[in-house]
């Protein structure tokens, strides 16, 4: 008798012996996914082109698209030819949906992909994976109860070059890692996040019109995502320049930076740090926004080595990607390639083929969803699983707090919450020669 995959799992969650196992990694796995998106401004509309180009390569098939823009959501039908709705309930409602991908604002990713996977499907989820640190957390321990399939979107997970940093960080290579840096840096003359607001959009409109927002649903208020207020347009296009809707800069942007460096000094799962600290500000782009225009953190973890990130916008120069050992040093933006240190010459060359200075080989490695796709069919190793994006997301959501409240901030292992101290994290920063690290 034939077994429908949407069957199978309506049976097996009626069976209470059977673990929640994902139904691809019982069923055959060359059957099509049907494959649904919820968010399509920017990046939803980018992932759901690049399938819709790819869908007989990946045998995927795009059935619906979600937004609560009009407009945007009829631009993603007629890209993907795919049905169209409002209501995000309508796709996880859906038994003919395999998998979503999330690419709405932060601060809706975790209760969609909470209910997405109790409804039995998997999820693709876009960085970060939350607003909140609670968020984060209630979404790590979905995935482990349902046994879905969850990937976090930070792309550079899935580089090859992380990997290979991996490989040779775990093989003793440079010696045991001390610290790393990275930065994500723009400069802008408009402003950074200040994209074109179309200025027919609105919840006044009527919902026929291209220019009609559902502004309720997008904030969320229902469900305490994001406080109540009238209209405000530069909120809707411009969301990621307001505190109540993600963490600025360190969400959007040091989110990619941080999730690979755990990845590779860490492991798949990633750790949680022991203390953060930040500093920064809003120093030239003095508009409407909230979050600040120049952000740094530092961020110690229990295994003893530190990473320091930077972003800017009002400056594209920023620090090159490299992790410290003490034998050896690992420039990731190039090769990666491995460089010696004189102290330790003997130690570093008996490791890497007598040489003082080695390229690394990066293994062939597919794209961030098609590793998403692998992962539900055959049971792949996600890029970025729910447990290493829930590290990097308290790693970065402790920074952002630190800044927000001029605090040093502590995990606490045992209750998983987030102490601060009175200690000022500027002060400590001050410390730090911050011109060194791009030498």
């Amino acid at each position: 008798m034939h077994v429908s995959r949407r069957n199978f799992v309506k049976a097996s969650a009626a069976i209470p012996f059977l673990p929640s196992l994902s139904y691809s990694r019982i069923l055959g796995s060359n059957e099509r996914l049907n494959v649904a998106f919820i968010g399509t401004g920017g990046m939803g509309t980018a992932h759901a082109s690049n399938l819709a180009n790819r869908i007989s390569e990946e045998n995927v098939a795009i059935t619906q698209v979600c937004d609560v823009y009009n407009r945007r959501l009829m631009n993603a039908a007629k890209i993907t030819g795919a049905a169209m709705t409002m209501e995000y309930k309508d796709i996880l409602d859906n038994d003919d949906v395999d998998a979503i991908v999330i690419s709405t604002p932060d601060h809706w990713h975790t209760k969609i992909a909470i209910e997405a996977m109790e409804s039995g499907k998997d999820v693709y989820c876009e960085k970060p994976l939350s607003h909140t640190i609670e968020q984060a957390i209630e979404c790590r321990d979905a995935v482990h109860r349902t046994g879905r399939t969850l990937q976090v979107g930070p792309q550079w997970t899935s580089n090859g070059r992380y990997w290979a940093a991996g490989d040779a960080i775990k093989a003793d290579r440079i010696g045991k890692v001390s610290w790393s840096q990275a930065s994500y840096c723009r400069n802008s003359r408009g402003g950074q996040f200040n994209w074109t607001i179309d200025e027919d959009a609105g919840p006044d409109q009527t919902k026929d019109q291209e220019g009609y927002v559902w502004w309720d649903r997008w904030l969320g208020h229902e469900w305490d995502l994001a406080p109540k207020i009238a209209w405000n347009a530069d909120h809707f296009f411009r969301f990621r320049k307001y505190y109540a809707y993600n963490g600025g800069l360190a969400t959007d942007l040091l989110y990619h930076k941080l999730a690979p460096f755990l990845r590779a000094i860490e492991g798949p799962d990633g750790a949680y740090p022991k203390r953060v600290v930040a500093s920064g500000g809003t120093y030239l782009e003095k508009d409407e926004r909230d979050i600040p225009d120049t952000f740094l953190m530092v961020a110690d973890y229990p295994a003893e080595h530190s990473i320091v990130l930077a972003s800017v916008m009002t400056n594209d120069e920023g620090l090159p990607t490299i992790i410290r050992g003490q034998h050896g040093t690992m420039f990731v933006d190039d090769g990666p390639k491995l460089v010696g240190q004189g102290t330790w010459e003997e130690e570093f060359k008996a490791k890497n083929e007598g040489k003082m200075e080695v390229i690394l080989e990066q293994p062939d490695r597919r794209d961030h969803m098609g590793n998403f796709f692998d992962a539900i069919r055959n049971g792949d190793e996600l890029a970025c699983n729910v447990d290493l994006g829930c590290a990097t997301m308290i790693g970065i959501k402790m920074a952002v707090e630190a800044l927000r409240q001029d605090k040093v901030m502590h995990w606490d292992t045992e209750n998983e919450c987030v102490v601060a101290s009175n200690e000022s994290p500027s002060k400590i920063l001050a410390g730090i020669p911050l011109p060194s690290f791009v030498s």
